[in-house]
């Protein structure tokens, strides 16, 4: 792993675990083995850091998640429909660099504009609005009743942010709440799907 990447790796847990405040870039270099100018050479400093941590986590999530704008292949089935949806929700709750930049996110939401913007795009209304545009295609093709995509996709993934944040908060559930998770996802299917 290069010396950037190390950086970036260690500033991401100083930052879920302290803080963008309450970590410094002496801690940061500290972890990764290095003097704090020595950082410099790669990074401005911890605004750079920051910025090039949500650059990265966007693209990993946009790869692995999907976006509104990136919705992959409409499902042809019930049970496409809840591999595909089970699978992004794994991604989500246990992705490494996924969970902490969510930890991160959380704490600083309340600090940040931007900050706040990304939380709610990721947790509400990114999701959701992809959700909304996968429905819309089922329905489409005869697969789910024809209702609001919106007012569905927000019911189908309202509980799941829920779950994912007790997830976060208790980890030793995790077992638990990923077969809520699925009784969920199948009780919509069973309530919205055509048979």
């Amino acid at each position: 792993m290069s010396t950037k990447d190390r950086i970036l790796e260690e500033a991401l847990t100083l930052f879920s675990e302290n803080g963008y405040d309450g970590t410094g870039v002496e801690q940061i270099a500290e972890k990764v083995g290095i003097k704090a100018p020595s950082l410099y050479k790669h990074f401005k400093g911890k605004e750079d850091i920051l910025n090039a941590l949500i650059d990265n986590a966007e693209a990993r999530y946009e790869e692995y998640f999907g976006s509104e704008q990136r919705i992959g292949t409409i499902p042809e089935s019930r049970e496409a429909f809840i591999r595909v949806t089970t699978e992004r929700i794994l991604f989500t709750m246990r992705d490494p660099m996924i969970r902490k930049i969510r930890k991160f996110l959380v704490q600083e939401q309340f600090r940040s504009e931007r900050l706040a913007a990304i939380t709610t795009r990721h947790q509400l209304e990114g999701v959701q609005k992809m959700y909304a545009r996968i429905i819309e295609g089922m329905m489409e093709k005869g697969l789910f009743i024809k209702d609001d995509p919106a007012l569905l996709a927000n019911e189908l993934t309202a509980p799941v942010v829920l779950l994912i944040a007790q997830a976060d908060r208790q980890p030793q559930l995790e077992q638990e709440i990923t077969e809520n998770i699925d009784r969920h996802i199948r009780h919509f299917c069973d309530v919205y799907m055509r048979a």
